[in-house]
């Protein structure tokens, strides 16, 4: 797991396609401070598909980063 503070924006110079995954959000609170937390799960053709296998948490900075990013880009 990992929590995100912060990040920077790079453009990716090769970009393909992804298979999709199922994902789930949480909002969770962790020593009293809130948080965005983002499970991935193993795709079909995985050894363990539906296995837990990124988790990713965004504190509030990040997560308002993100979507000032976002509403920028779509």
């Amino acid at each position: 797991m990992a929590t995100v503070r912060n990040f920077e924006v790079d453009p990716l110079r090769v970009v393909k396609p992804q298979e999709e995954v199922s994902a789930v959000v949480r909002l969770v609170e962790c020593d009293g401070k809130k948080m965005i937390q983002i499970d991935t799960f193993g795709r079909a053709s995985r050894e363990f598909p539906g296995k837990l296998s990124q988790t990713i948490r965004l504190d509030e900075a990040a997560f308002r980063k993100l979507v000032a990013l976002g509403d920028g880009h779509f």
